[in-house]
């Protein structure tokens, strides 16, 4: 339970939680603050570390007089990993971060605030949102994959209070949105060639040393499709890329537009039945995402995902707060985004208090 206290930056104060020996979190605490019940879990998206994600010290402001902490959880996958990992590791680090929290509040609180039972809410920015909706929505523990399994340990994920999604953009439509003109043709022969190439070689060199090791893309290539440049592994290019979705997606590819009902029913349709969620899920997208291609109806999109959440015995969706974040880019992170970090956090703070007060939760 050790950790220390320390200044990030000129304004975020806190304390890092050792929860293992290389999965860390960071608790933003302002000076002074007494311990808080709820807890608030974020986990940032490819490339993404501590403070790295803009709005953060907006939220973490906004809820310095709320019941709710705000945790910063670096996975193993955090900053120039992210190309090596995957989102079954994703969510078995989120578990033994929730696990951790919980116990910690618990014990933090002791007696000095009886009659409170910690709530935990995970919130997930970009490739951030996959790993919350996987955490949800895939079999408990994680499967046993077949053909490489390293790294997995399938251990049960333990049940939320909470989940948020915020900028949950397909890495599929956004390498393509690159490379492509309107009408869904190449620009030009150079960045057709290198993504047919980089494709090819990916499924022919998934693996080495007999399916014991990822075998690296080379970055030459690789950086060149609007990636931060990091090793990236053919198995996990093949998941992002996802080059047979629609039909055949990819394990990242879980939000593109173009995606059939029957496998938004085997995501987003699955939360109920999994019962990792307790209450509902608030789900946020940034009207002026760069990421987003301008075809995409964002509107239609999140209608498309509601209509499968809900699709159960059991309604998922956090309808009063969901939607899209007007004015909004992918992190929020413009000097004339104000206004649009002020709606993300008046509703990330509406949605908290609706779980504090749910009985379900």
């Amino acid at each position: 339970m050790g950790g220390f206290h320390g200044v990030v930056g000129t304004q975020d104060t806190g304390k890092v939680h050792h929860i293992t020996e290389r999965l860390v979190a960071f608790e933003y605490i302002a000076p002074n603050a007494q311990e808080k019940p709820h807890s608030l879990v974020f986990i940032g998206g490819l490339g993404d570390g501590l403070c790295t994600v803009p709005y953060l010290k907006s939220l973490a402001t906004g809820l310095e007089s709320t019941e709710w902490a705000l945790f910063s959880l670096i996975l193993n996958s955090s900053y120039d990993m992210w190309g090596t990992g995957r989102l079954g590791q994703d969510v078995e680090d989120i578990a033994q971060g929730v696990e951790y929290i919980t116990k910690y509040k618990k014990e933090s609180l002791g007696t000095s605030q009886a009659g409170q039972s910690p709530k935990i809410v995970i919130m997930g920015h970009s490739t951030g949102s996959q790993d919350v909706l996987y955490y949800l929505c895939s079999p408990n523990p994680v499967p046993t994959d077949t053909v490489f399994d390293k790294g997995l340990r399938h251990i049960q994920r333990p049940p939320l209070d909470g989940a948020i999604m915020q900028a949950p953009v397909s890495d599929r439509e956004a390498v393509l949105d690159l490379l492509t003109d309107e009408e869904g043709k190449f620009r030009d022969a150079e960045g057709e060639g290198l993504y047919v190439q980089l494709v090819e070689m990916a499924k022919t060199c998934t693996y080495s040393s007999g399916n014991a090791c990822d075998v690296i893309l080379p970055l030459s290539m690789t950086s060149k499709l609007g990636y931060p440049p990091a090793p990236l592994t053919a198995r996990r290019f093949l998941s992002l890329v996802s080059p047979d979705g629609p039909e055949n997606p990819g394990e990242d590819d879980l939000f593109s537009s173009d995606l059939s009902d029957k496998r938004l029913q085997e995501t987003f349709g699955m939360i109920a039945t999994r019962d990792l969620l307790k209450t509902k899920l608030l789900v946020l997208y940034s009207g002026n995402d760069e990421y987003c291609p301008k075809k995409v109806d964002k509107l239609k999109l999140l209608e498309r995902w509601r209509a499968a959440s809900d699709k159960t015995f059991k309604k998922i969706w956090d309808d009063e707060n969901s939607g899209i974040i007007h004015g909004a880019s992918h992190n929020i992170g413009g000097d004339g985004e104000g206004e649009a970090r002020e709606d993300l956090v008046n509703r990330v703070k509406a949605y908290l208090e609706d779980v504090k007060v749910s009985k379900s939760a």
